[in-house]
């Protein structure tokens, strides 16, 4: 909380973070151009949004973009805005709904959180239906090899359908996988319009991967990328609302043996 807190009293560093909330995944060369700031500058100021894990940042060929993370705020209000008066922190909780209710602009959901874990029992919590229920009220039929099918079941609702697959599996390291169908009965488990359903169908599919990532001592890096987004995409601006409360709820009951919420 200290490296957070101290990261976004900068003025500059906020104006970064302003920056990458209206257009993330930014180049360092970009948010030099848009900040009139020197090079240098920006670069330490990065760095210590970084440290803070209030970026994240992912390779694309040879550049390196830059990325709003969501999850210390999340922290931060989940843990800490209801012990004071919510006036006084309202610009925090301003910042908490601005980054759960923007979708990225490069199509793609990008989010790293860091859990008193090991990589074992991460991997454990991503696969075993016993913990996907308790934090995300889903489980999935499959091996978990590559080109496996996965079933999908969710509340009442099951979602079997060839093109959702296993992608990659490197167990403790890295999973990704093709994301669910939607249909009728979707609609119908979820209390959803079936219009804006049908609507989501006809987008093309879009995949989730789970990068694992040792961080000292029982302490892992999680980052969660959810791509292959058309632009102006209904489903990512669904899942973008989602995910922050799913990953909360599933770092809150590795570290302390209960989630958040009850599925």
């Amino acid at each position: 909380m200290d490296e957070v807190f101290k990261a976004l009293a900068d003025p500059s560093r906020r104006r970064l973070l302003d920056s990458l909330n209206t257009r993330n995944g930014q180049t360092l060369r970009e948010l030099c151009a848009e900040l009139d700031m020197a090079r240098q500058s920006v670069s330490k100021h990065l760095a210590v949004l970084e440290a803070a894990n209030l970026i994240t940042t992912r390779r694309s060929g040879r550049e390196k973009l830059h990325y709003l993370n969501a999850e210390p705020i999340n922290a931060i209000a989940d843990r800490w805005i209801t012990r004071y008066h919510r006036a006084r922190v309202h610009a925090i909780a301003d910042l908490k709904r601005a980054l759960e209710a923007n979708p990225m602009s490069d199509n793609a959901f990008v989010y790293a959180t860091y859990i008193k874990t090991t990589p074992e029992k991460l991997w454990q919590a991503l696969t075993d239906p016993t913990f996907t229920n308790r934090y995300w009220g889903a489980s999935f039929d499959t091996d978990w090899q590559p080109g496996s099918e996965m079933v999908w079941h969710q509340r009442e609702w099951t979602s079997k359908d060839p093109e959702q697959l296993v992608l990659e599996s490197d167990p403790y390291r890295k999973l990704s996988y093709t994301w669910h169908t939607f249909d009728p009965a979707f609609a119908t488990a979820f209390e959803m319009n079936p219009d804006d359903v049908a609507s989501w169908a006809r987008e093309p599919r879009s995949r989730v991967t789970f990068e694992l990532e040792p961080a000292g001592t029982e302490l892992v890096k999680l980052t969660v990328v959810h791509d292959g987004f058309p632009s102006d995409s209904q489903v990512l601006e669904g899942i973008s609302g989602g995910w922050p409360a799913i990953l909360s709820n599933l770092k809150t009951l590795l570290e302390t043996g209960t989630p958040l919420l009850t599925s």
